[in-house]
């Protein structure tokens, strides 16, 4: 039978709405809303202390962060990128005036494959930017390696990465900069928002300018800045979200489990490995639906939505296929296999912290009942 109510591959966590009172208040009280306030340089310190990140610049979407430190690190002509993301990772490139040249993935992590990286880059490059995609970390050394060789500088797109960790060190500790999403469908969120986590305090100073219109002081501009600030409100919000971040993570891990449980056995159904050296956020949690499986991928993902349960063809199609960037040459297929394959296999399930075992039972027996 169809659930009582659809299940979506993630719902927002809210807070008690008694927990966010008081900051409203004091955003009433006070008349701040914007513009780097109290809340913001409350946030902003409370979050570099519980990630363990000395520089963190607060802005208000992940997309305005890559954005901003696109910018912050003057990067121009070529920038090596994965096709297996979001579109914005593309669209920050594009809107700075940047090439995005599309590289094939891992197949086991599904990030940036180092091995092609050397073989993309031209004159015009300047600058490598992976995906830690699903929250699964890409293999930071070796692209640190492959950069510092050709005096590259990396942007992470860190935007599922939040709390990650990789062998007991933040993952946002590698690279020049990176920078997370807080969107409401995130591990932890602030219904809208993201910060930059900047290598040493010159680029922080850079961001903090550029996301605020490239102003230095009150009458003085001094780049082409935007508005990317976070607003009071969204720092409240995150504030009283940081009390509840790591039982929430637990939790998803505690379903993450119980899904492999489920489907180990299943034919044609492969779970997506995490790496031993990873301490991971299980902000999403992808399957391949193989050959072996009786089903197609998009058969599955219409058997799931006929009982109210709506998984996510998360990436599909690839940024490579989109009409703005298939007539590049990185973009052709034939580049790109690894990329094609799994973006016709993968399916992401309902993974959120109010998720009942129940529900994720079902899920499991409409999967392998087939």
């Amino acid at each position: 039978m169809p659930a009582d109510k659809p299940i979506y591959v993630t719902k927002p966590f809210l807070p008690p709405l008694h927990e966010l009172t008081p900051y409203l208040e004091q955003i009433w009280e006070s008349r701040i809303l914007s513009n780097g306030g109290p809340l913001h340089q409350q946030f902003e310190e409370a979050l570099g202390h519980h990630l363990g990140v000395a520089h963190l610049a607060l802005v208000a979407n992940c997309t305005l962060g890559l954005m901003v430190g696109l910018k912050a690190l003057g990067i121009t002509g070529e920038v090596i990128t994965s096709p297996y993301s979001f579109v914005a990772s593309a669209h920050s490139l594009r809107w700075n005036g940047i090439t995005p040249v599309f590289v094939d993935i891992d197949p086991d992590t599904l990030t940036l494959d180092p091995r092609r990286i050397e073989a993309a880059i031209t004159p015009q490059t300047s600058a490598i930017m992976p995906v830690h995609c699903y929250g699964i970390p890409c293999a930071v050394e070796a692209i640190e390696t492959i950069a510092q060789r050709h005096s590259l500088q990396v942007v992470h797109d860190a935007a599922h990465a939040f709390g990650v960790r990789l062998r007991e060190k933040s993952v946002l500790s590698w690279g020049d900069l990176s920078v997370v999403s807080l969107h409401a469908t995130k591990v932890f969120n602030t219904f809208e928002g993201g910060f930059i986590a900047c290598r040493d305090r010159e680029t922080k100073q850079r961001v903090d300018r550029l996301r605020n219109f490239g102003f230095a002081s009150e009458t003085s501009v001094v780049a082409t800045g935007l508005n990317a600030k976070m607003s009071e409100f969204n720092a409240a919000l995150g504030l009283v979200q940081l009390k509840y971040v790591d039982r929430l993570i637990a939790r998803r891990q505690e379903i993450d489990r119980l899904y492999r449980q489920l489907l180990t056995g299943c034919r044609g159904i492969k779970c997506l490995e995490i790496p031993a050296k990873v301490q991971a956020n299980h902000t999403y949690f992808p399957i391949f639906v193989e050959e072996e499986y009786p089903l197609s991928r998009d058969g599955l993902y219409q058997r799931l939505a006929l009982q109210g349960i709506h998984g996510r063809r998360y990436f599909y199609p690839l940024i490579s296929d989109f009409p703005m960037y298939r007539d590049l040459p990185s973009a052709q297929a034939e580049n790109l296999p690894v990329a094609h394959r799994i973006s016709s296999t993968i399916l992401c399930l309902p993974i959120y912290p109010d998720l009942p075992d129940a529900a994720v039972h079902t899920i499991a027996a409409v999967i392998t009942a087939a």
